[in-house]
């Protein structure tokens, strides 16, 4: 291996640790938790070699959302994957959606509530956020329903899965109902 190579792989692991560790702190502490100081001592490594990787903290959440989206696509491709019938995918689908933004609330808020400086529902949207959506899609395009554009019913649905998780997260919905809503969510609007 060439020293060039070496080097290469010395700085991919660098940058996984500095996303790993900003993941981990900002799961038990938040994300105001996280700051390249802190980062920097966590990892060992001073604050100038955290912005030879990263321009700041913006862009450490850009990447913990894309690392994030790469997970929620195969967590929800995983969970349709073993149903039968349009009804249990899409169920299967809403579950494993919730499922994951209750699991990893610092990675949920990183992908849809936090400027992590990337582009979304436009040509320059990272591979990752693309997948995910498309993890979405296509289970969701089975009910979309004729005459329905399956991206827009997409958004429409996803939607009101971000709605759900967001107000159960915080509080004003009640958990023990989930299951419930997503009865509803699965029987009324994709009519499934």
């Amino acid at each position: 291996m060439s020293v060039q190579e070496r080097k290469e792989r010395e700085r991919a692991a660098r940058e996984r640790l500095i996303v790993a560790t900003a993941r981990e702190l900002a799961e038990q502490q938040g994300w105001d938790a996280v700051t390249t100081r802190r980062l920097a001592e966590r990892i060992e490594y001073s604050q100038p070699v955290l912005y030879s990787h990263f321009r700041g903290k913006r862009e450490i959440i850009g990447a913990v959302a894309l690392e994030g989206a790469a997970e929620l696509a195969a967590a929800v491709r995983a969970a349709t994957a073993a149903e039968d019938g349009p009804r249990a995918r899409v169920a299967a689908l809403a579950r494993a959606y919730l499922d994951f933004a209750a699991r990893h609330p610092a990675v949920y808020d990183a992908l849809f509530q936090l400027d992590g400086g990337l582009a979304y529902a436009r040509e320059d949207t990272p591979e990752p956020l693309k997948d995910a959506f498309a993890a979405l899609m296509e289970t969701l395009a089975e009910v979309s329903g004729d005459g329905v554009e399956p991206g827009t019913f997409t958004e429409t649905f996803w939607a009101a899965l971000h709605g759900l998780a967001t107000l159960t997260r915080a509080g004003r919905l009640p958990p023990e109902y989930t299951e419930t809503r997503v009865g509803l969510l699965v029987d009324r609007l994709a009519l499934v």
